[in-house]
């Protein structure tokens, strides 16, 4: 039995790393950077667990404007024979390694937290006011920076979003130093420690659920594969679809490949085009390949166990 030609589209935009971002991300990384180095010091000075919880929390911001850094500069790197996707899949792998280590981190202070508890300790509520009203104008500041590019960008609008959540956070420490100073209640710096510990885990666990489902190319959470299929099989000329997947590049690049059975009359560039505007107006997939199939040839391919190949 002879086989229709396949007709493959393959679409790969092409990005560019825009300069004046590479500024706010700098100014973002070493204020906050220098910000978690004086609120450790102070935290473990004054015996400050809410300060020292906050530390960790003000960690979690340089990891989270490093990996924005990184995956927003990955646009720039080019792929290779090696490399066919570039070097985009380490955003994924970087949010991974960040939410283990933030999970063990928030773990060891929680349990440090449990033990105050029991046994309260003074501490200098005036510095922890100080400190932590510093770390709120730096997040603040932060923020600030990414205001403008939070309104077109993904990426950038988790940072800006980050940065702005953790401002409230450096305030509530605020909040409880005065109440301390006001009211004398020891047990108040663990309780708040853990309270941010609890707010750092549960934004942390996903991020590692959502890495760990990524790393074995799992269908993206803003992504549903049914709604997808059942879009791409209305449009007029396509008979059904099969080997549809749907993965990640990177933490802001989705990619899609499907083989689309149509009949043999039917105009095979306008199939094309209309399922390229489709997905990249309605599902933001700007990685695809289709391929398509006759209907003899699908048949044939299903009752004789052949293997088609996409490009």
């Amino acid at each position: 039995m002879s086989h229709n030609h396949d007709d493959v589209a393959s679409y790969q935009p092409h990005t560019h790393l825009p300069a004046n971002f590479g500024r706010a991300f700098t100014i973002g990384v070493l204020l906050n950077l220098g910000f978690v180095l004086v609120e450790a010091y102070y935290g473990w000075k004054t015996g400050s667990l809410a300060l020292l919880a906050d530390a960790g929390h003000n960690l979690s911001d340089v990891a989270g404007l490093l990996l924005a850094w990184a995956a927003f500069g990955a646009a720039s790197l080019k792929a290779n024979s090696k490399h066919s996707y570039g070097w985009r899949k380490g955003s994924i792998m970087a949010s991974f390694v960040n939410a283990v280590i933030l999970l063990v981190a928030m773990g060891a202070l929680s349990w440090e937290a449990l033990e105050r508890i029991t046994t309260p300790t003074g501490v200098d509520g005036m510095t922890v006011i100080i400190v932590a009203a510093i770390g709120m104008v730096i997040n603040t500041l932060t923020a600030w920076l990414f205001v403008r590019g939070s309104k077109n960008d993904l990426n950038i609008r988790g940072a800006f979003l980050h940065m702005a959540a953790d401002a409230l956070v450096s305030a509530g420490v605020v909040v409880a130093g005065i109440l301390y100073l006001w009211k004398g209640w020891s047990w108040l710096d663990p309780v708040v420690s853990l309270l941010i510990a609890l707010v750092i885990v549960v934004g942390t666990w996903s991020l590692f659920r959502r890495s760990l489902h990524l790393l074995f190319d799992g269908v993206p959470d803003n992504i549903d594969l049914t709604v997808v299929e059942s879009t791409l099989n209305a449009i007029p000329g396509v008979h059904s679809i099969h080997d549809l997947h749907i993965w990640a590049i990177s933490t802001s690049e989705n990619a899609l490949t499907a083989h689309l059975v149509i009949a043999s009359d039917q105009h095979h560039d306008h199939i094309l085009n209309q399922a390229g505007e489709l997905l990249k107006h309605q599902f933001e997939l700007h990685h695809f390949t289709l391929q398509l199939e006759s209907l003899d040839y699908a048949q044939c391919c299903e009752s004789e166990h052949c293997v088609s190949v996409s490009g």
